[in-house]
């Protein structure tokens, strides 16, 4: 997984780079009617073709983001929401699921309110700018500007003979409320159960049912698992809770679909209880993701064979490293001079030299298995779910790519022992060497090391042990081969200063999956700035600690410098985890609203106090007061005693409208703090600087 990151990233940027000789979705607006009249209703809709294997996105996309129309129309008409039709799960051409949305020809209905003054005999232009993404293997933007020109009549309307039928039944399909379901949902924390009436759903067939969340409660990738029918006939299906969540959901709301030609989308909207435990285990239980999981076994299969290639490619690699390379030829050498002109002998000495290779790569293997085994149940992967996890294994990254740019080196003792070794007759020499010699006493062997590591806890054990083996065979090969015929010792090319050239430039992929993770930390802690912040700094301060040590506990420094910079290095690198650690929000954290001027008034209206936080991300004063204000369990819990509405206006980009706000109050920066507090005309203007104190103080003035 770990070890492919670079080839994503090399993917990605190709797929980015790549001109866009055209659309994978063509949009269109279309009406279901011939004609407007006026003061009357019409439906329109966002026409999207989908190419083959494309698709596009539902307002709760799970990946992606979902179709946007901003429309632009004559004056006096107004335009609803989009009404979404039935989802369904979209995969990859691979079979994986990628997120909620549609796929080939999809109409997103809107109706259009004309005013009551259209003049008979006119016609009207209807325009709106399209965004959407589409994807396949990889995503694309998508944006279109659409239009669509219609008589004013006064006439009964007629249907459009192209678009009106298809239109038609996509509104007749849309998503409708049965208020016979009678919806019940319990949940015992990382389930909901949904329990829907038999009667209700027996004119639907309660076909393959899959819920669509609206509000993103229910992991989209996850299998949902339908239990067998209850005495009464009732539909009871278990849905596995986001992983994102910080809160326990207290409402479920979304869309069942239930095939059938067409799909039947049945709105669910009910609170969520406590209750009962989820279904495990069950045999008679059937699991809505069967198919999922039969097409994923090939993906599986053709991914873990991309792994293993890379993993044999990286162990070969290692051979090519400034410490490993130059004593090659040296190790064959040595294997012949013990076994004379044997050549059974001087092979045999390289299959042992192999076995302690792969011995050393499967002692480690093992360790990290026994390691994760208190995490098994977990099932695969929760270990990249955990923001935790995630910024260890950046760190580690980081560490080693440092290593590989030459900031420090690793093991230069460890050569010592492996020298020693080297010295030793026989076959279980030669074993040894392989153990130590190669794995332990090659300073340059650790950062290659790394995505083998993250790849470890991150697949089943038998897949990490094959990941494992894989980079051993590739390490043991050259010796090996060369063991089996010693003159190709003559055809290598010479040590030289090529090899460190070699190995600062393979830093480059390790830097590469940094940033890939730290992608994927921006993703987890999207809904905090400043835990990401926090986790930046953490790596600064994890490679200053690296820097410390390679700069002073160098090979020869004195006893002194190299206390200084082992002890400074492990405190700098301890600091820099404790501050870049990052955690899940307390059930009490702050949950932000957009700012609005209308956003305020009602609040005030409503005689709530209001707190409103004018910010930017590129504000490193505005981040230090979140962090200090809101990491008081007081503030917190004043917040939510007192039901504070908090809001932020976000300066990070352009907005002339908080521009225009701050220079109300004569401010052209950030950060800037409002409290508006019920029964007072004005609110309170906080300091640049914020402490506890001083936003309680305002909160509790009289």
């Amino acid at each position: 997984m770990l070890l492919r990151a670079p080839l994503l990233l090399l993917a990605f940027v190709v797929a980015f780079l790549a001109p866009a000789a055209r659309a994978q979705v063509q949009a269109t607006l279309v009406a279901a009617e011939q004609s407007v009249q006026p003061g009357r209703s019409v439906t329109v809709a966002l026409r999207l073709a989908h190419d083959a294997h494309w698709h596009s996105y539902w307002i709760n996309p799970g990946t992606g983001y979902p179709t946007s129309i901003a429309w632009k129309l004559p004056p006096g008409w107004k335009a609803s929401e989009i009404q979404w039709p039935t989802p369904q799960v979209v995969r990859d051409t691979t079979g994986v699921i990628t997120g909620n949305g549609y796929e080939g020809v999809i109409y997103l209905p809107v109706t259009l309110t004309p005013p009551d003054n259209l003049p008979p005999g006119a016609t009207v232009t209807l325009a709106a700018d399209a965004k959407w993404l589409m994807c396949e293997q990889v995503c694309v933007p998508g944006k279109a500007s659409i239009s669509l020109t219609l008589p004013v009549s006064t006439a009964p309307p007629m249907a459009d003979a192209t678009h009106g039928p298809a239109l038609a039944a996509t509104l007749a399909s849309l998503p409708r409320t049965l208020d016979s379901l009678k919806p019940l949902a319990t949940s015992n924390g990382k389930t909901i159960t949904l329990r829907l009436a038999g009667a209700a759903l027996a004119g639907a067939g309660a076909k393959s049912p899959w819920f669509f969340s609206t509000d993103a409660t229910i992991q989209f990738d996850e299998p949902q698992t339908l239990r067998p029918a209850a005495s009464d006939g009732s539909l009871v299906i278990d849905l596995p809770v986001s992983s994102h969540l910080t809160t326990p959901p207290t409402r479920l709301t979304g869309v069942l679909r239930i095939e059938g030609n067409p799909a039947t989308g049945l709105i669910i909207d009910t609170p969520i209880e406590p209750g009962e435990t989820a279904l495990t285990d069950d045999p008679g239980a059937s699991t809505l993701g069967v198919t999922r999981a039969t097409s994923e076994t090939a993906v599986v299969v053709d991914t873990l064979a991309g792994t293993l290639a890379l993993a044999f490619v990286g162990g070969l690699i290692l051979n090519l490293m400034p410490c490993v390379f130059p004593v090659l030829g040296i190790k064959i050498l040595g294997f012949v001079n013990q076994a004379g002109a044997d050549r059974r002998k001087v092979t045999l000495h390289g299959l042992a030299f192999a076995g302690g290779v792969l011995l050393s790569f499967w002692a480690l293997a093992g360790v990290l298995a026994a390691l994760r085994a208190g995490g098994g149940q977990l099932g695969w992967g929760f270990q990249l779910q955990s923001p935790g996890f995630v910024f260890l294994l950046t760190a580690v990254m980081l560490v080693f790519a440092l290593s590989m740019s030459g900031v420090f080196e690793f093991g230069l003792r460890a050569t010592g022992i492996g020298s020693g070794l080297q010295s030793k007759q026989g076959f279980a020499g030669s074993f040894f060497t392989g153990v130590l010699a190669t794995v332990v006493a090659t300073p340059c062997s650790a950062p290659f090391l790394a995505p083998a590591l993250g790849a470890a806890l991150a697949l089943p054990i038998i897949e990490s042990f094959a990941v494992f083996t894989a980079i051993a065979l590739g390490l043991a090969l050259p010796y090996l081969l060369l063991s089996m015929f010693p003159q190709a010792i003559k055809a290598l090319p010479r040590p030289g200063a090529w090899m460190e050239t070699f190995k600062q430039a393979m830093a480059f992929p390790l830097y590469a999956t940094v940033g890939y993770l730290i992608w994927v930390l921006a993703g987890q802690l999207k809904a905090d700035d400043t835990a990401l912040l926090a986790v930046l700094l953490g790596l600064t301060v994890i490679a200053l600690g690296t820097w410390i040590y390679g700069r002073y506990a160098t090979f020869g420094a004195s006893p002194a410098r190299a206390r200084f910079g082992i002890v400074g290095g492990v405190a700098l690198l301890g600091l820099g985890a404790w501050l870049g650690w990052p955690s899940k929000p307390a059930p009490t954290a702050i949950t932000w609203q957009p700012w609005s001027a209308e956003a305020v008034a009602q609040a005030v209206a409503d005689g709530k106090p209001v707190y409103v936080d004018f910010t930017a991300r590129w504000c490193f004063t505005c981040q230090t007061n979140k962090k200090v204000v809101f990491g008081s369990s007081e503030v917190l819990k004043t917040f939510r005693d007192k039901d504070v509405v908090t809001l932020r206006a976000d300066w990070t980009d352009e907005d002339p409208l908080i521009t225009a706000e701050l220079a109300k109050w004569n401010r052209s920066a950030v950060p800037f703090n409002l409290i508006y507090l019920p029964g007072k005309p004005d609110p309170v203007v906080l300091p640049e600087l914020l402490t506890p104190g001083i936003v309680l103080d305002a909160l509790n003035s009289p």
